[in-house]
């Protein structure tokens, strides 16, 4: 089918988003076409936006607009706790659930040897350095289940060994396997309410 070259090419962007396929891309751009100017000026501003405005926190990788992030600065959160999570999307759904006010820390990803991701490639070291200086009472593996989250919470785990640190794990309820932003509310707060403790 042939569009014309300034309509396929946004069909083209959308298609680059993930369970973005043709038709749905198609749909999107059909869409666009019946926002008035300032909504799509006001898109294009949000797109250009994100990527000028959002950063990193240098505390514990989540996303930030300024220096720390929302959670970092916030004074009414538990700070002997930090909830420990594979990437930026997972503190957003955990925070949705509204059962820990914690901190978090962000691993950038799993040990997983096949994929070339050693623990020097993620944010473990950062993670035992806040701890240590937090003086950090408890941390919580929230990590997807499967050979690479349950390889990462070992390794941490056996950094932690021979430290009053309290590491626990979220609950198996969690299928193997399964990506944390497709598990629905209930499952995900059963996990976290009934954690237990590595041993």
């Amino acid at each position: 089918m042939n569009y014309p070259e300034s309509f396929q090419k946004l069909v083209d962007c959308f298609k680059l988003l993930p369970g973005v396929g043709t038709k749905t891309a198609e749909r999107y751009a059909f869409c666009m076409l019946d926002l008035d100017d300032e909504k799509i000026n006001q898109f294009s501003k949000s797109i250009s936006d994100i990527k000028k405005n959002i950063t990193t926190c240098p505390v514990c990788g989540c996303l930030s607009e300024s220096n720390n992030c929302l959670f970092c600065d916030d004074e009414n959160r538990n700070n002997d706790i930090i909830c420990v999570v594979e990437n930026q999307k997972n503190v957003f759904i955990f925070e949705k659930l509204g059962v820990f006010k914690t901190k978090y820390h962000v691993l950038g990803g799993l040990i997983s040897p096949m994929d070339g991701i050693n623990p020097e490639d993620l944010s473990i070291d950062k993670l035992i350095k806040r701890i240590k200086e937090e003086n950090i009472k408890e941390i919580i593996l929230a990590l997807s289940p499967g050979i690479e989250g349950n390889t990462t919470a070992l390794y941490i785990t056996k950094l932690l060994e021979n430290t009053p640190v309290k590491v626990t794990q979220i609950a198996h309820g969690v299928p193997i396997g399964a990506d944390m932003e497709y598990l629905d509310t209930l499952t995900l707060e059963m996990a976290l309410e009934n954690r237990s403790e590595v041993s």
